[in-house]
């Protein structure tokens, strides 16, 4: 590997109803475009939850910055990608003794919402802000001593417009392709 090449983006896409999404999806495809971009969709590679550990093991090792993408259900992530989380972010591996595989790497969320930006705050529908309810994410970051970047949320997704849609898509971009530069720094 050339040790001036840029460390691959790994993007970890979970959206259990794909063909439903207006943002995901979009997202997930316009992403794996991008240099340096692996895309990998856990609800079509793994339809019997049966998650192959040590392949992604494997990715995750070789990438420099991890991102999840996907639709917040339920005030957390979809149910695969939390099984995800549990058998590949394991004790000695991610984190623990001799668990050193993430150390320096960066976590990234990139997630929709189908509730509007206001909603979420201490006076919303929700009672919390978007970053409150990824805190276990952002401590499983600290944990396995990865560095925690503030997450991309995209707001509104049932109703959001096409240009919306491609501001977020373009700023998603944008933030992968500087990551992968600085990370290559």
């Amino acid at each position: 590997m050339d040790p001036k090449a840029e460390p691959p983006i790994l993007v970890i896409y979970a959206h259990p109803r794909p063909h439903l999404s207006r943002v995901n999806r979009p997202l997930a495809s316009a992403l794996e475009a991008l240099p340096h971009v692996t895309v990998r969709d856990l609800y079509r590679s793994y339809t019997d939850y049966d998650i192959d550990v040590v392949a992604e093991q494997l990715a995750l090792a070789r990438a420099g910055t991890l991102v999840l993408q996907f639709p917040v259900q339920w005030y957390s992530m979809p149910a695969l990608l939390k099984l995800w989380v549990d058998e590949v972010l394991e004790s000695g591996w991610a984190y623990g003794p001799g668990g050193t595989a993430l150390r320096g790497k960066s976590l990234l969320v990139v997630a929709s919402t189908g509730g509007h930006a206001d909603s979420y705050g201490p006076d919303g529908t929700h009672g919390h802000t978007i970053e409150e309810y990824m805190l276990p994410l952002a401590q499983t970051a600290v944990l396995c001593g990865m560095s925690w970047l503030p997450p991309l949320v995209l707001h509104d997704a049932d109703q959001v417009d096409a240009q919306a849609l491609a501001d977020h898509i373009g700023r998603v971009s944008g933030v992968l392709s500087g990551a992968a530069g600085a990370a290559a720094s």
